[in-house]
């Protein structure tokens, strides 16, 4: 067999190999966000974290693909839109690719293996939204969001960033996805809460926050290792080939920063509350996780160490800073994706090295040092520049999309079906029919 051959052959395997663990993590958001909710709106979640997956792989498919990596100007794909079609160029003998979805043709590997690798990452998006807006909102309408956040809202920025857009080209670094994938997620999920409001009960009469807590934490705890276990598809997977030294490198500095932030998550949480409580252990390694997915291949392990610690006690405030503002968020989505997918991207531009990005086989044009390491602000200025854009965009058109649901659909439940529990009213099923539940303990 031809070097060359072989070569494309070892890369196309780890690429759907990382691409399944990928997909594995839409496992692990199903338990975390049933874990975290009550007992009668389990089969809502469950559904709602199912069906996601197929929503997305059929809007990506058709026209998110096209819009987000397809060849165009610095805002939009314009080529290979309306369904990946047409030949693969992308030939098993180490030949340039040449297609219409130039800004992947740094990668050696099948066409169809590219598309597969990035659906996964729009699934993530989407699914981020689910919690978020649990316990309240209506299926349809879930499903109707999700095919738009797949087909426009990632996509979009998506291509500024990754797909050759204008980002790019302004110096914007965002190796897996702090931003594109977490961030996105975020604010298309804070669109969703800003219209729906609080669950009932959420809040007393006096403003006050309730607590509401999950039914099952053993679930909500599996859910978060299977996450914590598919981010090393996630992280080392977006290299898309086989670079040895890279793979290693962002394996560990994805795990430090889990580790540093549920540390550091654990500490704040025992110190605010008392108690060290569970749900913001949990939340701090994700935390640490979305935090360090921008930045993973461009930090040395020291940094990452550092931003996962900057991470796990960050979330913990969000937490409680979001429940005081009324901002109902069952899980906590908007504390780890939204505001951790924003310090992510930011500590690019205070933690990146190139001397490790060189080392490594990372290093990219345009990608200068971070602050801390001696750069000035000149990455953490684009790294902004990409937050802020990223966030006017998502923001804006996800509150559109969320009000036009509003008026043609609808976003909530009826009271009766909140308070019965969205697993009868949606679905007409119990998660534990037969079994004795306690939701009021």
């Amino acid at each position: 067999m031809e070097t060359a051959s072989f070569r494309i052959m070892l890369d196309t395997f780890w690429v759907l190999l990382t691409g399944f663990l990928v997909f594995f993590m839409n496992l692990g958001f199903a338990m975390v966000e049933s874990g975290l909710c009550r007992v009668k709106n389990t089969v809502n979640i469950l559904a709602k974290n199912f069906i996601v997956f197929a929503v997305s792989s059929l809007a990506y498919y058709l026209l998110g693909f096209g819009l987000m990596y397809g060849n165009g100007g610095g805002l939009l794909g314009l080529q290979g839109l309306l369904a990946v079609s047409g030949a693969d160029n992308s030939p098993a003998t180490g030949e340039a690719y040449r297609g219409a979805y130039a800004a992947l043709s740094w990668t050696g590997v099948p066409l169809w293996a590219k598309f597969f690798f990035q659906l996964v990452f729009c699934g993530t998006a989407a699914t981020i939204v689910s919690g978020a807006v649990a316990e309240r909102i209506k299926f349809v309408t879930f499903i109707v969001f999700s095919f738009l956040i797949c087909t426009i809202l990632y996509p979009v920025t998506g291509h500024w960033i990754w797909g050759g857009g204008w980002l790019a080209g302004l110096g914007m670094f965002d190796f897996a996805g702090s931003t594109v994938v977490h961030s996105v997620g975020g604010w298309a999920a804070l669109a969703g809460i800003l219209l729906l409001g609080p669950r009932l009960g959420k809040y007393k009469p006096d403003g006050v926050p309730k607590p509401i807590y999950g039914h099952n934490l053993s679930l909500a705890t599996l859910g978060v290792f299977v996450l914590w276990f598919g981010w090393f598809g996630f992280n080392p997977g977006s290299t898309m080939a086989v670079n040895a030294p890279a793979i290693a490198h962002i394996a560990v500095t994805t795990n430090m920063a889990a580790a540093a932030a549920t540390a550091t998550a654990t500490l704040t949480a025992w110190l605010l509350l008392g108690k060290p409580d569970l749900s913001m252990i949990l939340n701090g390694a994700l935390a640490g996780l979305v935090a360090v997915t921008a930045g993973c291949a461009y930090v040395s392990i020291p940094a990452a160490l550092a931003t996962g610690a900057v991470a796990g006690g960050l979330v913990v405030f969000a937490v409680l800073a979001f429940d005081r503002l009324k901002l109902d968020d069952p899980v906590g989505a908007l504390s780890v994706h939204l505001v951790n997918g924003v310090f992510g991207t930011l500590a690019v531009g205070l933690f990146a090295d190139k001397r490790v990005a060189v080392a490594i086989g990372t290093d990219s044009p345009g990608l200068r040092d971070g602050l801390f390491a001696g750069g000035g602000l000149a990455q953490l200025g684009a790294q902004a520049l990409g937050v802020v854009s990223v966030a006017a965009f998502t923001l804006g058109l996800g509150l559109l999309a969320w009000f036009l649901l509003k008026l043609v659909l609808g976003l909530r439940v009826s009271r009766s079906e909140e308070l019965t529990g969205l697993d009868l009213g949606e679905h007409g099923m119990e998660a534990y029919s037969g079994f004795q539940t306690f939701t009021n303990m």
